[in-house]
C-alpha cells in the first residue's frame, strides 16, 4: 500500500479487458492510490469473482453489469484500505461473502487510522465471511485460483494463482520492477523476500502477473529485471 513518502510503488495503470478461454478479466484502478481491482467472470456461466474493491464501488457493479455477470464473492489480497475500502459496499449491493487471510484482521480493526495517514474517509468496520490461505481454492466458474499465502507486505497478503490461464493476482507482494513496502504494521522484509523466492518465483516464467498498483508484468521479466530480485 503506497503512503506517503513511498509513492515509488503506485505507477499509472491503465483500464484493460483480458479475454482468455472463456476468462472475462477486467483491470482498473479505484480509489485515490489506484488500486487495482480484478473482476474474474465466466463467459459461460457469469460466474465471477471480484479482487481487491478498494473503492468505486459503482464502477465496479457497472462493469459487472455490462459483462452480465453474478459476482459469487469477494476477494481481498491484505487488509489496507486502498484495497479492502469498499467492499462492505459491494458485499451489501452483491449478498456475497469477504474473503481475508486471517493473519491480516488485526490490520482491519486499523482501518481508521489508515485512513487517517493517507486523508480519506474511514469506511467503517469490515467484516470477513472466510479465511483464505494456501491449500484454499477460489472459483469463477471453470477459472480456479489456488491460494498462496505471502507474507511480507503485510502478515496475511496472499496471492491468487490461476493455472490454467498462467495468471498471477499478486496483491501488493510483487510490482513491475519493485516489490511491496515492508515498513508498516505487519511488515517483514525478510518474510516478503522468503515469500518472493519460495513461492512467487517458483511459478511458470511466462506467468502474467497483475500487481495491486501499476503495469502488468511477468515472472520472467522480475526474476531477470527486478532489481529487488536479481542475483548478484
Amino acid at each position: 500500500m503506497p503512503f506517503p513518502n513511498l509513492f515509488c510503488e503506485m505507477l499509472l495503470s491503465a483500464k484493460r479487458l483480458v479475454t482468455i478461454k472463456s476468462m472475462i478479466h477486467e483491470i482498473f484502478p479505484v480509489g485515490p492510490l489506484r488500486c487495482n481491482c480484478s473482476i474474474i467472470g465466466d463467459e459461460t456461466t457469469r460466474e465471477a469473482m471480484v479482487i481487491d474493491p478498494g473503492d468505486d464501488i459503482e464502477d465496479v457493479l457497472a462493469l459487472v453489469r455490462k459483462h452480465n455477470l453474478r459476482v459469487k464473492q469477494i476477494v481481498i489480497t491484505h487488509a489496507h484500505i486502498d484495497h479492502v475500502g469498499g467492499a462492505m459496499k459491494l458485499r451489501a449491493a452483491t449478498g456475497v461473502p469477504i474473503l481475508l487471510n486471517q493473519n491480516d484482521y488485526a490490520l482491519l480493526k486499523m482501518l481508521d487510522v489508515q485512513a487517517a495517514w493517507i486523508g480519506v474517509a474511514a469506511p467503517g468496520e469490515v467484516t470477513i465471511d472466510q479465511s483464505l490461505s494456501t491449500g484454499d481454492t477460489v472459483k469463477a466458474g471453470a477459472h480456479a485460483a489456488g491460494v498462496l499465502h505471502t507474507p511480507g507486505h503485510t502478515e496475511g497478503s496472499i496471492c491468487l494463482y490461476f493455472p490454467a490461464e498462467k495468471i498471477l493476482i499478486a496483491g501488493d507482494t510483487l510490482f513491475a520492477g519493485s516489490i511491496g513496502r515492508t515498513d508498516l504494521p505487519g511488515g517483514s522484509m525478510q518474510k516478503i523476500m522468503e515469500s518472493l523466492h519460495g513461492t512467487v518465483l517458483a511459478l511458470p516464467d511466462d506467468t502474467v502477473v497483475v500487481p495491486g498498483h501499476g503495469p502488468l508484468t511477468t515472472i520472467r521479466e522480475e526474476r531477470e529485471s527486478n532489481p529487488f530480485l536479481v542475483k548478484r
